[in-house]
């Protein structure tokens, strides 16, 4: 296992539609390792296979909840299901949320507070994860990867802006511009 270098806003991988993946080969199973041991590098409590260069349709994620209890797995292949939004505002201080290809910044972003999502496991069955809270915002968030989708895309127009303004600051924005979790001095 390796840790991966994360993709930083910009690269090309992050903003285009990951493929399918037509077959669980021993290269795939190499990968959710890989991205496992990233993830927990970051630290993350998510990782699609964009975020570490390669254009495909898996994520990883990781959750404890207050009493402490595990939540890990990957997800091959998802579909996302979700209730609609609540309209309004969201908190800044209980929907704020981050992304390791946009380390070190939080903005507010409103998100379903329930999804469903269902896919394939390494060992090709299939996966049902039901979820709210935290978890679904895990979970929407991660899919919005596979789509070519970053957090910050989403984001209203003040803070979409801001979010510009320190990509621009720190170089970012354009392609081949990655960090390495555990060598460089970045999280998010």
């Amino acid at each position: 296992m390796a840790v991966l270098p994360i993709r930083i806003m910009g690269d090309p991988v992050l903003h285009a539609p990951a493929s399918e993946v037509t077959e669980i080969t021993d290269e795939i199973r190499t990968l959710v390792a890989d991205m496992y041991e990233t993830m927990d590098a970051a630290p993350g409590v998510g990782l699609a296979a964009p975020q570490v260069g390669v254009p495909l349709r898996i994520y990883t994620y990781t959750y404890e909840d207050d009493e402490g209890a595990p939540w890990r797995g990957v997800v091959i292949n998802p579909e996302l299901w979700m209730v609609p939004l609540e309209p309004g505002e969201p908190d800044p201080d209980l929907e704020s949320e981050g992304c390791l290809s946009f380390p070190g910044e939080r903005f507010p972003l409103r998100r379903s507070d329930r999804v469903i999502v269902t896919g394939i496991d390494l060992d090709g069955a299939p996966v049902r994860i039901e979820v709210d809270g935290w978890r679904a915002r895990i979970m929407q968030h991660e899919f919005d990867h596979l789509d070519g989708i970053l957090y910050v895309d989403r984001l209203n127009d003040n803070d979409w802006k801001t979010a510009q303004k320190i990509a621009k600051k720190r170089g970012w924005n354009r392609p081949g511009q990655s960090w390495l979790p555990g060598v460089d001095d970045l999280e998010g």
